[in-house]
């Protein structure tokens, strides 16, 4: 069925200027405003799931230390910058430890140095025939041993001053605190979980979707998250991924979508629509610009025998510059190509048809 609308605005706007409507005006009349023919063009099929919005960067941070904590510098919704301090510890036995392990490690230098030097001696004194060949062994034994001695205590020197860095914990990245798990004076052991957050950069979606449907987003493997109801705004997935397995109790699948830049602005935790591409089908297509829209009508202005009519469309998704006509239009018919070119036309003293 096809809706027609009288464009009893514009004949207000006429009569209120003091001039009178004129006579109907035919097509040959009307040649400055340009036209599109309605034809059925490809329109993507899509279906629409809700998803939900997950930073990609999320961490909880545990104690891999102990001690007692005394600064915690940030709280639950403060951004943190990347590097800060967000948990530190006291350090007495971290820094006693590192201590004793320089010092060993001083001890086994020195013993490395005689134990090379006594090698050294050895070794010039064998090449002479003046000592066993026992005796030249028994140095080298020293001298190897000395060397693992030296490298054990280094060891223990790089792991003491990590157990110390482990007093400092710091933000891996640019982020905002979502919990904490410690208070300040709090005692901590390792493994203990202390504070959690989440990045304030790239952004994912979720979304479950049917397995009937799973096949068709994996032949097109394209999404979008809608941002209005219409679709008009969206952010394109950058890569979408279908999980290998379903879950055997709702036999549904998972699908993670990768945002671009633009998909930063959404909040984390929240729900959005998102439109998965499964095809195509034919649909009457009209560019944007033909569409106006009064009050709750929505409507474009099709060229017909005795001059232009504004009727009533119901129209579906927008794709790119183009919008589906469900309702109002038939193929083959012409419409304005610009309304606001109509508006002002018609404004100018030329009359609208009668809607049919």
């Amino acid at each position: 069925m096809l809706y027609a609308l009288p464009i009893a605005s514009l004949l207000v706007l006429v009569a209120a200027c003091g001039r009178e409507a004129p006579s109907a005006v035919p097509v040959s009349a009307v040649p400055q405003l340009a036209t599109v023919e309605v034809v059925l063009g490809p329109a993507p099929r899509e279906r629409v799931w809700d998803g939900v919005v997950e930073a990609v960067n999320q961490a909880t941070v545990s104690a891999q230390t102990a001690g007692r904590v005394i600064e915690l510098p940030f709280d639950v919704d403060d951004k943190v910058p990347a590097g800060a301090v967000i948990v530190r510890f006291t350090d007495v036995e971290q820094q006693a430890a590192l201590r004793q392990a320089q010092a060993q490690l001083r001890a086994a230098t020195a013993a490395a140095d005689e134990a090379e030097a006594d090698y050294t001696r050895t070794q010039n004194i064998y090449e002479r025939k003046l000592v066993a060949r026992a005796q030249y062994d028994q140095a080298v034994a020293r001298r190897d041993s000395a060397r693992a001695a030296l490298q054990a205590a280094n060891a223990a020197v790089r792991a003491a001053a990590q157990q110390l860095d482990y007093t400092v914990v710091r933000a891996p990245y640019v982020g905002v605190v979502t919990r904490r798990y410690v208070e300040v004076g709090e005692s901590v052991r390792p493994g203990q979980l202390l504070i959690s957050g989440i990045g304030i950069g790239a952004k994912r979606v979720n979304v479950v979707v049917p397995q009937s449907d799973v096949d068709a987003i994996r032949l097109h493997h394209s999404a979008a998250v809608l941002l209005d109801p219409d679709g008009t705004r969206r952010i394109t997935a950058t890569e979408v991924t279908v999980f290998p397995y379903a879950d055997p109790l709702t036999h549904s699948f998972q699908v993670r979508l990768a945002l671009p830049e633009e998909g930063a602005t959404l909040n984390p935790g929240t729900t959005v629509k998102v439109a998965f591409l499964v095809g195509t089908e034919p649909r009457l297509l009209v560019p944007a610009s033909a569409v106006v829209q009064r009050s709750e009508v929505t409507a474009v202005y099709v060229l017909q025998t005795d001059g232009v009519v504004l009727r009533q469309v119901r129209l579906g998704h927008r794709h790119g510059d183009q919008l589906e006509v469900h309702a109002g239009l038939r193929e083959g018919e012409r419409v304005v190509a610009d309304a606001a070119a109509a508006i002002a036309w018609l404004a100018r003293g030329a009359a609208p048809a009668s809607g049919r």
